[in-house]
């Protein structure tokens, strides 16, 4: 089904006559989801339904269109980034896949399948303060009552417009962009491409264009999934390559590009759940390397030979220093200075 939607969203075989007929078809659809996401900004924007501010800054890490664009690797690097200027942040989230009451701690070592895989990925690496919750105002509300943070990011949200935001930042894919420029369910947009306007910041996983910044996700270590494995990746071994994410070449390409020797691929949609019958169907007795997401769901049956491939978001220290000018000024205006 993934692979349908990446074709008629992204794909110059979205330009085949059959995909051009079932846009025309969904154009209605379209045209009735960009009513009423419009009407609902507008009811915020003119103060109709009103926007929650938070004691402490906000930023806001999220796209306008569905699936994978980098948003994760984008917040750990905001998260260290931050540290190291001496913030104490803490992150909210939705919890993707994920139905509970109310809002939930994400704690290190939960089962991502209860908090979602990005909180699970998020938490295990920077073992931030984090609550997860469709409610993004309850969501920040609970993180502040319960953690020492003066500054929140929200992962994803960018259209949760009832929490105030004090920084929006736009992640896109520098490959697909805005796809055929439609919005759902004719195309992949949340929303139409002049909100990239609105925001502080746009950055790009791959080629960025004038007022871009470019991030580049630099490959870091082979990782065992399974926490008990004592062996070492051998680049010489043949793998096959698995990836439950939003765009499952971009990784497909940087094994390669990696000097990794893939003999098979196979993608999963995003989010999906893993088990081990299902990855050993796919990978039989051989080596299997996959995302880091994929990889928090697979660590209490993960085998021996199964790894992940950590990576890091690099970006420009101009943006370091333009975002942080942006946080001082905010942080100045909330402890009324």
């Amino acid at each position: 089904m993934q692979d349908f939607v990446n074709k008629l969203w992204y794909f110059k075989a979205g330009n085949h006559i059959g995909f051009i007929g079932l846009k025309w078809l969904l154009s209605p659809l379209s045209l009735l989801f960009w009513l009423i996401s419009s009407i609902r900004r507008l009811l915020f924007t003119f103060n109709v339904k009103a926007s929650v501010s938070m004691p402490v800054p906000v930023i806001v890490v999220g796209n306008i269109t569905v699936g994978g664009s980098g948003k994760t690797p984008t917040v750990i690097y905001l998260i260290e980034l931050l540290r190291r200027q001496g913030f104490k942040p803490g992150v909210i989230s939705r919890g993707y896949g994920v139905k509970f009451d109310g809002v939930k701690r994400v704690e290190l070592g939960m089962d991502a399948a209860l908090v979602g895989d990005e909180p699970a990925m998020i938490v295990a690496r920077t073992q931030v303060p984090m609550v997860i919750g469709s409610d993004r105002v309850k969501a920040a509300t609970a993180l502040i009552a319960a953690d020492d943070v003066d500054i929140i990011i929200s992962d994803d949200g960018l259209q949760h417009y009832r929490l105030a935001r004090d920084i929006e930042l736009l992640i896109l894919d520098g490959e697909r962009r805005f796809g055929n420029g439609l919005l759902l369910p004719a195309g992949p947009l949340r929303e139409l491409t002049g909100r990239q306007q609105l925001v502080d910041f746009t950055i790009v996983n791959g080629e960025a264009q004038e007022g871009e910044f470019q991030m580049i996700l630099k490959p870091t270590q082979f990782i065992p999934v399974s926490p008990s494995s004592k062996q070492v990746f051998d680049l010489s071994k043949p793998v096959v390559a698995i990836a439950g994410i939003g765009n499952p070449e971009r990784f497909f390409t940087t094994l390669r590009q990696s000097s990794v020797k893939v003999m098979k691929t196979k993608a999963f949609d995003d989010h999906q759940a893993f088990s081990l019958a299902a990855i050993t169907q796919v990978s039989e007795s051989s080596s299997v390397l996959m995302t880091e997401k994929d990889a928090v769901k697979c660590r209490d049956f993960a085998k021996d030979n199964w790894w992940y491939l950590a990576v890091d978001a690099k970006l420009a220290e101009k943006f370091d220093q333009q975002l942080m000018e942006k946080v001082h000024q905010v942080m100045s205006v909330k402890q009324g200075n």
